[in-house]
């Protein structure tokens, strides 16, 4: 990320390192750490394979390995990113039209997901979200855990539930969900993040070599996010499942943030605000 953002390493490092679930799930005898490596190999060699056009052995046995971490620990993250991956590879020969492609990319798998079985009966992927589903349904115990709506294996029914899968991945756990400490520093946690979002569509600024990979953590991102929210009903292990890939949402925004900017702004405000409040005296 840090040769993505050129002269943004502060912003980059912060934002890698000072993201709550992403530290507390990423350390000790956790998969996460695992798989945020996984991921991470995935990246690096895609990246750095087109930069230098060329992939070489050492490169394709980090891919090798990172693949094997993801469908060792969780391998459902294979399907997910196998799109987002095949997305990065087409734009990254034709980057001028990165956007186009990658949402062409996924309306087809999004079309091949509620399709595939008509090929294959095994390969029922809406199926298989709707069981995990009710897994996750029927699991006792623990308070974090809330109502949701019942998913069909359709494509209407994921339709109608894609408000619901956004609410629980994207924005929750909320402050009326605070049961104990864990759950205070995800609700804050997440509510600094959209902050941070809205402080990024009014303060960004340029300055990107790749915009394809930022695509890539975009979309990619915005599928396990989904996924997540469409099969998973208790709110702590969505933070969890969902911290793998906080990094990628988070440093492109505070990498593209006019923090200069933004400091001007603020300090602007508050000397108005004092020769407002002396003129009055």
């Amino acid at each position: 990320m840090i040769d993505v953002f050129p002269g943004k390493r502060t912003p980059v490092l912060l934002a890698t390192f000072l993201v709550p679930s992403f530290l507390y799930w990423t350390s000790g005898l956790h998969k996460e750490g695992l798989i945020f490596t996984g991921i991470s190999l995935i990246v690096y060699v895609i990246y750095f394979s087109f930069k230098d056009q060329r992939l070489g052995i050492k490169r394709f046995l980090y891919l090798l390995a990172g693949l094997l971490l993801l469908l060792t620990l969780r391998n459902f993250i294979i399907i997910i990113i196998t799109p987002a991956i095949v997305a990065w590879l087409l734009a990254n020969r034709r980057p001028k039209y990165g956007i186009a492609i990658f949402t062409a990319v996924y309306i087809f798998f999004g079309l091949l997901f509620f399709n595939a079985r008509y090929i294959n009966p095994q390969l029922d992927f809406p199926q298989a979200v709707v069981t995990k589903q009710q897994e996750f349904m029927q699991l006792k115990g623990g308070n974090s855990s809330i109502p949701i709506k019942e998913l069909e294996p359709t494509a209407i029914s994921f339709l109608k539930n894609t408000p619901q899968a956004i609410n629980l991945s994207t924005i929750r756990p909320y402050p009326s969900d605070v049961r104990h400490i864990l759950s205070l520093a995800a609700a804050i946690e997440i509510n600094l993040i959209l902050l941070m979002f809205f402080l990024f569509l009014f303060f960004r600024t340029n300055g990107i070599t790749s915009k394809n990979l930022v695509y890539f953590c975009i979309f990619f991102s915005a599928s396990l996010l989904l996924t997540i929210g469409f099969s998973v009903n208790n709110l702590g292990a969505i933070v969890r499942y969902r911290s793998v890939i906080m990094p990628l949402l988070v440093i492109p925004m505070a990498a593209r943030i006019d923090w200069p900017r933004l400091g001007k702004v603020f300090s602007n405000n508050i000397k108005n605000k004092n020769n407002v409040s002396n003129s009055v005296t």
